[in-house]
């Protein structure tokens, strides 16, 4: 005859059970990282007066699933091969060219199709150069970064293939004296 199975103790039942949080926690946490939303932080000044040197934002992986790439988003995106800033993994620019669209640049203003683009992200003073007419292929958006004049940006690299695209950068989280949605 068998001996009755015994339920384990409390006090091993109570460590099961907290190990099995801490790994589910870990579980979701990657899931959300790997999927939703990730942390980002902004290495340069090149997304100034928008982001600044340090600043953090949070990124939705998941918008671009859902609809198209808008113009005026800020997107975080896998460097391209022929861009510098070598060591950075991704690059963190604003949507300014979609696919189809010709864009260029006349007298330190940008023209998207003929017509005038407003930025009111960009200093005062600020001009666009080095921006020769072009049209955006299908599959492709053209960015730019808001310190127009110390942004490597599509005017240097081109425009980037949407596949790149990690996703949209939708708050700034750090520091939090300066949280904002983006």
């Amino acid at each position: 005859m068998r001996a009755p199975v015994r339920p384990p103790d409390k006090q091993v039942r109570n460590a099961l059970e907290w190990v099995a949080i801490v790994a589910g926690a870990l579980v979701a946490a990657f899931l959300v990282k790997t999927f939703l939303i990730q942390a980002f932080f902004i290495p340069s000044l090149s997304m100034y007066p928008t982001l600044d040197k340090g600043d953090r934002v949070l990124v939705n992986k998941v918008s671009y699933h859902v609809h198209d790439i808008h113009r005026g988003d800020v997107v975080v995106f896998r460097r391209p091969p022929n861009a510098g800033a070598e060591g950075i993994k991704d690059l963190i620019k604003r949507v300014i060219g979609l696919p189809g669209d010709v864009i260029e640049a006349k007298d330190g203003v940008v023209y998207i199709n003929g017509r005038r683009l407003e930025e009111p992200y960009i200093d005062k003073g600020d001009t666009t150069e080095n921006l020769d007419r072009r049209q955006i292929r299908p599959h492709q958006i053209f960015v730019m970064g808001d310190n127009r004049n110390d942004s490597e940006d599509s005017r240097i690299f081109g425009p980037i293939n949407e596949d790149l695209i990690v996703g949209r950068a939708f708050v700034r989280i750090w520091p939090v004296q300066r949280f904002s949605l983006l």
